[in-house]
């Protein structure tokens, strides 16, 4: 079957040719449908993230995937039902985060995860999941159900924060999104659904007219040049924001979103940073912030079952428009490699193996 895949050799994506797979017990047999392509994808064409799987020569790719079941193998899903593959699997059988159904909480070396790190991705004609790890979509969201797993990373982040502000009455009503980038965009949205904030920035580095920033435009949101007022300046030219999702990975803005942050707000780090870069701050300052005036931060990454399930009532609860806009190509195999295109035109893209 065809498979999109990178070699140790050549980190190019090219179509192989690899065998079909036999779902062993437990596990459903997927036709893949579409799979997204983002910036960890990028990253690890580059080798600058993830790994082979082990006596591999090769990785297939693609982490954000939507199929249908071919073959339920006795594992209770029904032919021709819609999934969603989560990503993260454990290395050797299985430890005790996957037992409680919290791979996202699992530690480097307890998992393994598909497309990325140290297992074959979804980006083939087929692939094999075990049942647990596979979330229905309605048929509505067929076509759409590749953006379930960047939605789950964002449901898991908002998660995180709330439980931060557990201990009090905690009701935020601003937030500002870093990174205007597919999954910032698709954050912002899934921000102005829910009925917490009102006021909505969202932060880039682009100059008008521009794709990304007619998005923020359109969703009522205010759009922040980075180049203009960097992210300790929001509170003066803006508002001290509750909640702040950063989606970067620019280790500076780890730092400066406890500046921008309001009395009792929280920041959700997201973004991975290159390792080894250093740079001064004003340590101190930010410690007093963090302690008189109850900030927090959280670290975040991957997401488990439960925040696809929410995923999949997020995206159900957006606007149509918010899908033309941010979806700006979906490509046959013959033209899979227009979807991994990384300029200003490009917002989110797709691969498409098959129709429902």
């Amino acid at each position: 079957m065809d498979a999109i895949a990178v070699t140790r050799d050549d980190r190019t994506p090219r179509v192989v040719d690899v065998p079909r797979p036999d779902p062993g017990p437990g596990e459903a047999l997927v036709r893949t449908l579409r799979i997204g392509v983002d910036g960890t994808d990028h990253e690890v064409i580059a080798g600058d993230h993830g790994g082979f799987p082990e006596g591999d020569d090769h990785l297939v790719l693609g982490h954000e995937a939507v199929g249908v079941v071919e073959d339920p193998n006795g594992t209770g899903l029904k032919a021709g039902q819609v999934v969603a593959p989560t990503v993260r699997r454990p290395p050797n059988g299985n430890n005790e985060y996957f037992r409680r159904g919290e791979p996202d909480m699992a530690p480097g070396g307890e998992y393994v995860e598909r497309g990325i790190d140290g297992a074959h991705g979804f980006m083939a004609e087929y692939f094999t999941s075990p049942a647990d790890h596979l979330v229905p979509v309605p048929d509505a969201l067929a076509d759409l159900g590749f953006l379930v797993e960047p939605a789950s990373i964002t449901e898991k982040a908002l998660e995180l924060a709330f439980a931060a502000r557990s201990s009090f009455g905690w009701t935020p009503d601003s937030a500002l999104v870093l990174g205007n980038g597919s999954l910032g965009l698709l954050t912002l949205a899934m921000l102005d659904a829910r009925d917490d904030f009102e006021s909505l920035y969202c932060l880039g580095r682009r100059d008008r007219p521009d794709p990304t920033i007619d998005v923020v435009d359109r969703l009522g949101g205010t759009y922040v040049d980075s180049r203009e007022t960097p992210v300790p300046d929001v509170p003066a030219v803006h508002e001290p924001v509750d909640f702040v999702y950063e989606a970067t990975g620019h280790a500076k803005h780890a730092f400066e979103t406890i500046e921008a942050l309001a009395p009792n707000g929280v920041g959700a780090l997201l973004g991975v940073p290159e390792a080894g870069w250093e740079f001064e701050v004003a340590g101190s300052d930010l410690h007093r912030e963090l302690v008189l005036e109850n900030k927090a931060l959280v670290g975040s990454v991957n997401s488990n079952v439960d925040h696809f399930e929410a995923a999949v009532d997020a995206l159900r609860a957006l606007p149509e428009w918010v899908f033309d806009d941010l979806v700006t190509g979906v490509y046959e195999l013959e033209a899979f490699r227009r979807a991994f295109d990384d300029d200003e035109t490009t917002i989110k893209t797709a691969v498409q193996f098959d129709t429902q």
